[in-house]
């Protein structure tokens, strides 16, 4: 027997007498790809095997946005209290895109909004939202609000990212629902203040791999999902938050997606 085979068959008695399991499952950068989603080409960021996060607190325990991370809704239970939320949320078409701009949200990061989770607290947005899911954090020498590396557990791709912020753009801030999207379905007539507040509220902001930031873009549900199947309906779920909390719709497309994350 070759030395390949003999591998092969440690790698799956291993498996099976730990996990039940009858094969070996790639845990490398780049597996689990799912070319599935429309607009997806998979995970391209570099870092850790596939790893479980303690760290992370479900959304539906964490209304607010002030806990960390995006655990996964699992139970039939949890699912239900999902579906509950996102049939709330209310529909209309998708408008012009016409006189939107970063600058009509504020500029990135302020934390002079009132009315928001840490707001007013002496950080910008950015580092809030790195100390809240990072783990490991280092601070520049004499701050303690600019982190200069981290730990984060990806949950778009469930991979973790060991983060130095000489690479920033490796991990980027999501906001959950775009803000171009939010200007295309009502924020264009909000006043700047509630415009501010939702570019810079936790609840809409999340760390995550930078290339899969770019991948969505301004995209809703019904075209771009989280690499990482496990999460799908978290993510739907804290869509579903933004949008009851700031009134704004989503597409009917977005919705039937929504939905359908957190079916069975």
């Amino acid at each position: 027997m070759d030395k390949r085979a003999r591998q092969g068959i440690v790698c799956a008695a291993v498996l099976a007498t730990a996990l039940g399991a009858a094969g070996c499952k790639d845990t490398t950068i780049g597996a689990g790809k799912d070319p599935g989603t429309p607009g997806q080409s998979g995970p391209a960021t570099t870092g850790a095997p596939v790893v479980s996060d303690g760290h992370a607190v479900s959304p539906l325990a964490n209304p607010d946005g002030t806990k960390p991370g995006l655990a996964a809704i699992t139970t039939a239970t949890d699912r239900a209290r999902a579906r509950a939320l996102i049939v709330q949320v209310t529909t209309k078409g998708r408008g012009p895109k016409t006189g939107y701009s970063r600058d009509q949200f504020g500029y990135a990061w302020m934390d002079s909004v009132p009315d928001v989770p840490f707001g007013h607290n002496g950080c910008d947005t950015r580092d809030d939202l790195i100390k809240r899911d990072g783990q490991d954090l280092g601070y520049r020498k004499g701050s303690n609000c600019v982190v200069t590396s981290m730990t984060l557990n990806d949950p778009y791709t469930g991979r973790v990212i060991h983060w130095i912020k000489a690479k920033a753009t490796t991990v980027q801030i999501d906001h959950v629902m775009p803000l171009s999207y939010d200007w295309q379905m009502g924020a264009a007539q909000w006043s700047k203040t509630k415009r501010e507040e939702i570019a810079n509220d936790p609840l809409n902001l999340i760390p995550v791999d930078g290339p899969s930031n770019g991948a969505k873009s301004d995209s809703g549900p019904a075209t771009w999902l989280p690499p990482n199947k496990q999460i799908r309906c978290s993510y739907v779920v804290r869509v579903a938050q933004v949008s009851l909390k700031y009134h704004l719709p989503v597409t009917s497309a977005d919705k039937q997606a929504m939905l359908a994350q957190c079916a069975g």
